[in-house]
């Protein structure tokens, strides 16, 4: 009974620790995700007002590229670092983190560039999150649990999908694999900072899907076929953008040139071809797949210009573009399946972000807080696909390997080195082979 009594009053002071401290992060990162939401609204509405600020993006991308070459350094790595926290815990993520990616966010929206805001909202929840390691001196284990809860802070903050979010903080960081000791946290940060963004005035934007189509085996084999198709495009956008970003560092070594060069020819391509649409966050264009047919120009309109932005360097975040780009390429496939094209938008909005992002069950979550439980079974089975279809690729490069979707990546290995690891198996197969034939 005495042991009882011991593990029972530990197990209690434990849940009564997390509590207030994902009570506190919830706070910070919900009321900083508010205030960028509120700004955030502010320069969209500025730059719709005025397009010719399309023109300044060459300058703005340089001089935040110049701001962080200067005083950033310790934080350019934005998500990645957050992870390589997680995974190496080495040193506090500096408070700087929060304003730099606030302000640098801010800007490209400003001025026009394919970005999204979830980039944003994690950075920050992270970063403020961090803080309480050193205030409450907390163990390294501890710590990796608050960084979590901070990304699932931030994330619930932004889109307003707690559950979503609560499961993207503990399944983003190895694909493959969730860290249960980390569940409460998470979960509590996550409704709590959504509860405080709510609190504060920010309204989320949620979608009617209209009639579900029956549960048959022609709709369970749309979903297959669709997710197929979902996760090749994650594949293509989460490679062309660490392609573009590689070749960026290896041809232009001076960093502010990288954003400027990008926003010069994302400022010449937006005048000739008039895609004011592919700017931005896209919400209206999103608004649009739910209810009226679309071209297929969107998604790859969207692909393109969110791939120059990041890969040059601008800040913001993947999320809300890849939304964009599954919605508006579920719309346009929807005939081709003899499918309701607002059923197909909602599930490609969810199914190529879990391809991305290797997170399918947070992404189904997000599915049926967003479109209605109904959504759930079409969901699971598209992210699910588009995961495993979309390979060891990923928006995040720090991703870890946990159980491989295919042969030839072993555990622990960045989502980012397999390139290389894949290069020097072919070469070290070579080398063994030519001394075979001599």
């Amino acid at each position: 009974m005495s042991i009882n009594f011991k593990q029972r009053a530990a197990l209690i002071l434990h849940i009564l620790k997390w509590l207030l401290l994902a009570g506190g992060i919830a706070m910070l990162a919900g009321s900083a995700s508010a205030l960028f939401l509120y700004s955030l609204d502010w320069v969209t509405a500025t730059h719709a007002d005025n397009p010719w600020l399309i023109w300044l993006l060459p300058f703005a991308g340089f001089a935040v590229g110049w701001i962080y070459l200067h005083y950033g350094r310790s934080v350019e790595a934005g998500n990645n670092l957050i992870l390589d926290e997680i995974h190496e815990t080495r040193r506090t993520i500096p408070l700087r983190m929060a304003p730099m990616v606030l302000g640098a966010t801010l800007v490209s929206h400003l001025f026009g560039a394919s970005v999204g805001r979830e980039g944003t909202a994690v950075q920050m929840g992270g970063a403020l999150a961090d803080q309480f390691t050193g205030i409450f001196r907390l163990s390294p284990e501890d710590r990796r649990i608050v960084l979590m809860a901070g990304i699932a802070a931030g994330f619930a903050s932004v889109f307003g999908t707690p559950l979503g979010a609560a499961v993207f903080g503990l399944e983003m960081l190895a694909t493959g694999r969730l860290r249960y000791e980390a569940m409460l946290p998470c979960l509590v940060a996550a409704v709590l900072a959504d509860k405080v963004a709510l609190w504060w005035g920010v309204q989320h934007d949620y979608f009617s899907v209209g009639l579900l189509p029956e549960l048959s085996l022609w709709s369970v084999l749309v979903m297959v076929l669709a997710g197929a198709i979902f996760g090749l495009v994650a594949r293509l956008f989460a490679e062309a953008t660490h392609a573009l970003g590689g070749l960026m560092r290896r041809r232009v070594h001076y960093a502010p040139l990288r954003p400027f060069l990008g926003g010069l020819l994302i400022a010449v391509a937006a005048s000739l071809i008039a895609a004011d649409r592919y700017l931005g966050l896209g919400l209206p264009v999103i608004r649009e797949s739910f209810e009226t047919p679309l071209s297929w120009s969107d998604p790859l309109g969207k692909l393109l210009f969110t791939v120059v932005s990041l890969g040059s360097g601008f800040k913001g975040g993947e999320v809300t573009p890849l939304f964009f780009i599954g919605a508006t390429l579920g719309n346009v496939l929807a005939p081709l399946f003899d499918m309701p094209f607002a059923f197909l938008a909602a599930v490609g909005f969810v199914a190529v972000f879990a391809g991305a992002a290797n997170t399918p069950l947070a992404s189904t979550l997000m599915a049926m807080e967003l479109f209605g439980p109904g959504m759930g079974i079409f969901a699971a089975i598209a992210c699910v696909v588009s995961y495993l279809f979309s390979g060891h690729a990923g928006i995040y490069s720090s991703q870890r390997v946990g159980d491989a979707k295919q042969h030839g990546a072993p555990e622990g290995l960045r989502l980012g080195e397999i390139g290389a690891y894949r290069r020097a198996l072919r070469e070290r197969q070579r080398e063994q082979d030519d001394k075979q034939r001599t």
